[in-house]
């Protein structure tokens, strides 16, 4: 019986998002496998120690310091990386924030910020990463399981995760003739500081709560998910994942 797992030894990887939480242990991940890593986030202190660590095992990293709601710097992010890697085989869009807050309270700078960074970010990154692929590559775009279900004080939210599940799906039928393949990854409750940025200090406590309620996942849960979708064989696809705690209603 054949391994469900590819050999990614040599490949070329950009994590957004990968200075806490799902994106570092993301790259980590893939840099275990032998990729190279370039890793992109606002925050380069938390990325030049992430590219030591991995630098000490198979992989090798790149830091390059990034604002995913700058095209300018999207594209520079990709430009770099082809440049210092010959190449380039998957995209990793995680960078996001999650501003929870009811609609009547909520500020529009904050939808604005949504919108900029979990939507409109990976929009560009995605079209700064296509021409690059090789042999089709790998597009892998961590979603939420709010890109599938409302809840209150979430709209916003929502909003953008939807959004990026419907541009990621229409993608794939754009892109599938050219071997490129899409992945939505959609995590539920997962342990990270995504939740510590919420503005609303109530809506905070709540989901903080909820999320100690139960025996939530871990950012290298998710990671362990979008390894699983770039490893297969080539001629296989998977095209969604939605992963939970097994405790989470």
């Amino acid at each position: 019986m054949r391994s469900l797992t590819r050999d990614m030894d040599g490949e070329v990887a950009i994590v957004t998002g990968a200075s806490s939480g799902i994106g570092a242990a993301t790259a980590r991940a893939l840099a275990d496998e032998g990729m190279a890593v370039a890793l992109a986030a606002r925050r380069a202190d938390r990325l030049e120690s992430l590219a030591a660590d991995i630098d000490d095992g198979p992989g090798e990293a790149l830091v390059v310091p990034t604002d995913v709601t700058d095209r300018d710097a999207v594209d520079d992010l990709v430009a770099e990386t082809v440049e210092a890697f010959g190449g380039l085989d998957t995209l990793v869009n995680n960078a996001g924030v999650m501003l929870l807050q009811r609609v009547a309270d909520a500020d529009p700078d904050d939808w604005r910020t949504m919108v900029e960074v979990n939507l409109l970010g990976l929009m560009h990154a995605s079209k700064a990463a296509l021409p690059h692929l090789r042999g089709g590559g790998d597009l892998v775009q961590v979603s939420s399981v709010a890109g599938r279900t409302t809840s209150q004080t979430a709209a916003g939210y929502n909003a953008t995760k939807w959004g990026v599940n419907g541009f990621t799906d229409a993608l794939r039928k754009e892109e599938t003739e050219n071997g490129v393949r899409t992945t939505i990854v959609e995590p539920g409750a997962v342990d990270t500081e995504l939740q510590d940025h919420i503005p609303d200090e109530e809506v905070r406590e709540r989901l903080e709560g909820w999320v100690e309620s139960m025996d939530a996942l871990q950012p290298d849960d998710i990671a362990a998910a979008v390894l699983y979708a770039v490893g297969q064989p080539r001629h296989v696809s998977v095209n969604e994942l939605m992963v939970r705690p097994t405790d989470q209603r």
